[in-house]
């Protein structure tokens, strides 16, 4: 997420390396290499509900699915109106979609009608199947991976051309004092821990697409351990290179910054630091810094693009395909000559554009409930994470499963570790919980944020339970 770089360096400057580190060591790496593990076991099954089903039990994997499925149709909702604005950033070279008008409409049921637009494109195109999928998804891929090679190397060319100095001076204290002044109290430090650990999620979402890899008992848990390791320093070292080339003071202190606008002032700023260092004019550099800014606005737009082709299939998969057919009616489970869940990504297509439309033209209480829907999901998406830590301490004991690729050799370790994840991610989710109640006296948000996770495991729970009558029916 190469966002992640740029907004962490603006909250903590290098101190936001240790609690990176941190995220990685105690959630991210063990939990990627939990992945792995359940991806070469379960090569032939059609994601995390098989994974949780086998170790732990049936009702336990599904409302630990179908409360991960739900999370991703709230995020594909909210990212429908906000992945216009790196576009805006490709285009015009700043955020401009507060003033875009279709058919006389204002910015925000502008931006919704686009998001509908979006979101039957990326259906119709993902019904095409996996091909188109990956093409895309690998596009979004490059670009992303791309960004962040122009962070790293244009970091060197700037520290190099300043005689190695660093444009933030690097100290021993600069690792554990933030220059944000609004990031020094405790409060301020855990709630950058919760956004350190919740940067690595998400890996979950490719372990539907274990079945469609090749030789995929090697090939899934090698690309998981590699991209577990590069992803953890990676971000480590771009943050240290933000700092070669941006002074806090100077480029981030101005009130015009924030978190949503940030990654385009850093790399702008990289711009026009290179300009200086090849000895363009004042305008040549600001030129180049506009260009820089335009760039990383098409990265993360196709970035974006390729998260969204991935997460309209992948959770849906693992929800219909993945779990008893039964739950669902038979339409749903039926998959076309190009082995997709046609009528299912339909019916999921109308579900977003119902809540875009609802949220955006239906007035204030319609858009506070879409604000309600998007804290609702909060924790609700990370909370499939801790089942899956749970569900691989019963794989670990289960020797009846067989284990063609294992990295924690030892059952007690293997325990040590998933319970470190489950106390991590369950830190995690208790402040995202109570903070805003603590800081702004936000009870309403605290509210929502519990009442998610129960709500779709109510919802989860009741179609299980039908379920399990059809079944018992059946039997008599």
């Amino acid at each position: 997420g190469f966002n992640n770089i740029p907004r962490a360096f603006y909250l903590m400057g290098y101190s936001a390396i240790p609690w990176y580190l941190f995220g990685a060591i105690a959630f991210f790496i063990p939990y990627a290499f939990m992945m792995a593990e359940y991806g070469a076991a379960f090569k032939e099954e059609k994601g995390i509900y098989a994974w949780m089903e086998r170790a732990v039990g049936a009702k336990f994997a599904f409302v630990g699915t179908f409360m991960w499925f739900a999370s991703y149709i709230v995020w594909m909702v909210s990212v429908s109106s906000s992945i216009w604005v790196p576009l805006s950033n490709l285009i015009f070279g700043s955020d401009v979609t507060s003033t875009w008008s279709l058919f006389g409409l204002n910015a925000p049921k502008t931006l919704a009608i686009l998001g509908v637009v979006l979101i039957v494109v990326i259906t119709y195109l993902s019904t095409k199947g996996l091909k188109s999928i990956s093409k895309i998804a690998s596009v979004g891929g490059f670009f992303v991976t791309s960004a962040n090679i122009v962070l790293l190397v244009g970091a060197l060319i700037v520290f190099g051309g300043n005689g190695f100095k660093a444009a933030e001076p690097i100290s021993f204290s600069a690792f554990f004092n933030s220059p944000n002044p609004s990031y020094t109290s405790i409060l301020a430090i855990l709630s950058f821990l919760v956004y350190a650990i919740f940067a690595y999620g998400g890996l979950e979402a490719v372990g539907g697409l274990v079945d469609q890899t090749e030789n995929s008992e090697k090939t899934f848990p090698t690309g998981i351990k590699i991209s577990a390791i590069v992803i953890a320093i990676g971000y480590s070292l771009g943050i240290l290179m933000t700092g070669l080339f941006t002074n806090w003071q100077e480029i981030l202190s101005s009130p015009e910054v924030s978190r949503a606008n940030v990654s385009y002032v850093v790399i702008k700023n990289l711009g026009v630091q290179l300009g200086n260092v090849f000895g363009l004019s004042p305008k040549g550099a600001a030129i180049m810094g506009t260009w820089f800014a335009r760039y990383i606005g098409l990265a993360m737009f196709l970035a974006l693009i390729g998260a969204f082709f991935t997460l309209i299939y992948s959770p849906l998969k693992q929800l219909i395909e993945g779990t008893p057919k039964e739950i669902w009616p038979e339409s749903w489970t039926k998959v076309n000559k190009n082995n997709m869940p046609v009528k299912a990504l339909w019916i999921q297509c109308l579900i977003v554009v119902a809540i875009i439309v609802l949220a955006s033209f239906g007035g204030d209480t319609a858009a506070a409930f879409l604000d309600l829907l998007i804290l609702m999901s909060n924790v609700a998406m990370t909370i499939p994470t801790i089942f899956l830590a749970i569900a691989f301490i019963a794989f670990k004991k289960n020797d009846n499963i067989d284990k063609p690729f294992i990295i924690f050799k030892s059952k007690s370790f293997a325990t040590i570790c998933a319970v470190i994840v489950i106390i991590t991610v369950g830190f995690a989710n208790v402040f995202t919980i109570i903070q805003p109640a603590i800081e702004a006296s936000k009870y309403v948000d605290t509210i929502a944020q519990i009442a998610g996770p129960v709500i779709f495991s109510v919802v989860a729970l009741s179609l299980f339970n039908v379920y399990e009558n059809k079944m018992k029916k059946n039997k008599l």
